[in-house]
């Protein structure tokens, strides 16, 4: 591909609609898990099985979609994938027991893992080419779609039917995808002269046990945020509600406050890491998640806690973008899948790991350890950070 300015802009336009468009649908499917619930006669232990489809197939196909990227390139295994996406998400309210919900689950889990390992290694060799650390501007469109996606959902519920709903988020997909997808197919993803460099002296061949650790490293800071950020969307409004004495509606602004300070946080991103540099922004930015989360889980008021559910969306913002980033300079499409992968079971680990330490201790003492992981992505930020440069 010509390493022209405009096509890097189109480009980039292209990639922040499919960052857009997969938090778009994948919200709009969380919204309407309850009627779901209801249609398939689940119990709650049941539909947690069935939920658990969702994350075996992204966690299998994000391991798969490095080696997928390597071989037909990033943006085809975009394309694609968001066409599966799209489609999947019609099926769940056509399911009538939880064996079935849970594969069809299975199925677009499946699509979500590997759209997201596609985009994000696209996105990092986007990056490069631009010489703008812009990462923080694609997860920026991801919250802003989850964001529409959610709310739309709520709007619509009292009058769609989860059939007529999903089935509209189908067609949306599609038609975002057939337009957004003409630029990916149209151009190669853009090679960075470095890596073009390391290409012809042989550099194609498996990373190194260097390279492998950062990769581990880089992983780890993501499983360390987004640990935070599956603990806060699953028990941040309870621990407002029991602990605080909290309203539903009052309580239910608090992973609100959260989700829209991240985005914040997102879009102010890039001009952060021009000031700052990474290694600056991780230590900072997870410095101030473990301060926000010890105010959000320990304060004795309801607006002290939303404060500090607000600074820690602010703190964990930009980490998970850094480092799939450095892990995909590092190590291609392989590296981000890494990265990815463990980012996702750190969101997996996040909601048992707070309820299990709330049957130990309490549920404000267990949302410390959101915390306790932020404070960990800063100090191992700090620890890489003449080993990984930036």
């Amino acid at each position: 591909m010509p390493g022209n300015g405009d096509n890097l802009t189109r480009l980039r336009i292209a990639l922040t609609t499919f960052f857009a468009l997969d938090g778009f649908i994948f919200s709009g499917w969380v919204v309407r898990i309850p009627a779901i619930k209801e249609q398939t006669g689940a119990s709650a232990s049941a539909l947690g099985l069935a939920l658990l489809g969702v994350s075996a197939g992204a966690v299998v196909t994000m391991v798969l979609t490095g080696r997928l990227c390597r071989r037909y390139g990033n943006h085809r295994v975009t394309v694609v994938c968001a066409v599966l996406l799209s489609l999947s998400v019609a099926l769940p309210p056509h399911t009538h027991s939880v064996l079935t919900l849970g594969i069809v689950l299975f199925l677009f889990g499946a699509a979500y893992g590997g759209i997201n390992v596609a985009f994000n290694s696209a996105a990092v060799e986007l990056v490069a080419a631009l010489r703008r650390p812009v990462m923080p501007s694609f997860h920026a469109a991801f919250s802003l779609g989850g964001m529409i996606g959610a709310g739309l959902g709520g709007l619509v519920a009292g009058a769609l039917s989860p059939a007529r709903h999903l089935l509209g988020l189908t067609v949306a997909g599609l038609l975002v995808t057939a337009v957004a997808g003409r630029t990916l197919l149209r151009y190669e993803s853009p090679a960075p002269p470095d890596r073009v460099v390391r290409a012809e002296a042989g550099g194609k061949g498996r990373p190194d046990g260097r390279t492998r650790g950062l990769v581990l490293v880089f992983g780890l800071i993501a499983l360390c945020t987004a640990y935070g950020e599956g603990a806060l969307a699953d028990w941040g409004a309870l621990h407002l509600e029991e602990d605080l004495d909290a309203s539903p509606g009052a309580a239910a602004l608090g992973y609100s406050c959260f989700a829209l300070a991240m985005t914040v946080g997102r879009l102010t991103g890039t001009t952060l890491l021009e000031r700052l540099g990474r290694t600056r922004t991780v230590v900072a930015g997870g410095a101030t998640a473990a301060c926000g989360m010890l105010l959000g889980s320990l304060a004795p008021s309801l607006w002290a806690a939303l404060l500090g559910y607000a600074v820690t969306g602010l703190g964990l913002a930009n980490l998970f973008p850094v480092a799939v980033e450095r892990a995909g300079t590092l190590a291609g499409p392989s590296g981000v899948a890494v990265a990815s992968t463990l980012g996702y079971g750190g969101m997996l680990l996040g909601p048992p790991a707070i309820g299990f330490m709330a049957d130990w201790f309490t549920l404000p003492a267990a949302l410390t350890s959101v915390a306790v992981l932020a404070g960990v992505a800063a100090v191992v930020g700090f620890a890489a950070r003449r080993a990984a440069g930036g």
